[in-house]
């Protein structure tokens, strides 16, 4: 309980930190100025160049403020692509809008990883959410993880199935999500899996992006909230984490908060492993996107993360160039 206790307290800590940092670093800036340093960062800077190519966008509330296309063949903001993990975030908002916002403590078990469904594989794009679950272990629940942080989709394909949609495919998925979410909001499935079976835009997912910041859903006052510490290398409540054991990210209902101590900006965001990386700043003032797909790249990779860390790497050196007025390196 103590452990527990200590883990919620350096996370509030990190996260009025890192608002207080950016609001003193964005002071008196103009759009120019933001747009010019966010620009350069992401044209030169190391990291950015390790993602090429992709799309990017950065905006408020109201609108996109600055965007731009880096490499050949990249992306636009129309371009549609596997968000994977970036799915996450749209089905905890799905759950948290069909709860009104008053989401029971099971919901929140699953929402933050720690089910215990972590035997999940993969799901065939002609499957329904609950066939999906009995291929190989996916329905498999491991005693072991229960209560534990385990990144995986089981979670939230298991959470699916209890609250009624084990009998969805593809279509009739994104049909339920877009029904309570929004007729715009950026669902369709290219698998039937709600933690990383989704596609979109970079534009269409601004726009719930764009709804968050507005306040316009029930997870817009939740960001942050109930998370858990995520590396096992310092928290015994966590398994497994994609995020390198080198920083240590807090894990909130369906989006990662990413607070490390050492160089965490607070900033709320849910990154997909092709490369797709949303997030939302600590004051909740501007949302921005890396949008790429690298499939090959993926599959080089084995099992690794490597595309979605790139994005990770490159969007929150474009983030301080927003905030600070200054071209990241």
């Amino acid at each position: 309980m103590r452990l527990k206790r200590d883990a919620v307290v350096l996370a509030a800590y990190a996260l009025f930190f890192a608002t207080s940092h950016t609001d003193a670093l964005g002071a008196g800036l103009s759009l120019q100025q933001r747009t010019q340093a966010a620009k350069s960062t992401a044209e030169t800077s190391h990291s950015c160049r390790a993602a090429r190519p992709f799309y990017w966008e950065i905006g408020d509330a109201g609108k996109a403020l600055a965007q731009g296309r880096v490499g050949m063949r990249a992306p636009d903001a129309d371009t549609l692509m596997p968000i994977a993990s970036a799915s996450k975030w749209l089905y905890a908002a799905y759950v948290a809008e069909l709860r009104a916002g008053k989401l029971s403590s099971e919901d929140i078990e699953f929402l933050t990883l720690r089910s215990g469904y972590t035997r999940f594989k993969r799901c065939l794009s002609s499957d329904t959410v609950s066939t999906c679950l009995q291929t190989l272990s996916n329905g498999v629940p491991d005693a072991a993880t229960k209560g534990k942080f385990f990144y995986s989709g089981g979670h939230m394909q298991k959470h699916a199935e209890l609250i009624g949609l084990g009998n969805m495919d593809n279509l009739a998925l994104a049909a339920q999500l877009r029904k309570v979410l929004g007729t715009e909001a950026p669902v369709s499935y290219n698998q039937p899996q709600l933690a990383g079976g989704a596609v979109a835009s970079a534009g269409a997912y601004a726009d719930f992006l764009r709804k968050l910041l507005a306040g316009k859903l029930a997870l817009s006052g939740m960001l942050g909230s109930h998370a858990v510490c995520t590396n096992p290398a310092t928290c015994e409540q966590a398994a497994s984490t994609p995020i390198p054991v080198r920083e240590s990210w807090h894990y909130s209902l369906g989006h990662w908060v990413e607070d490390d101590p050492q160089s965490g900006d607070g900033a709320f965001s849910s990154a997909g492993l092709f490369g797709f990386y949303p997030w939302i700043d600590s004051s909740r003032t501007y949302y921005g996107i890396i949008a790429r797909a690298s499939l090959l790249e993926t599959i080089l990779a084995g099992a690794g993360q490597r595309p979605a860390l790139e994005s990770v790497e490159c969007g929150r050196l474009i983030r301080k160039a927003w905030f600070s007025g200054a071209a990241q390196n």
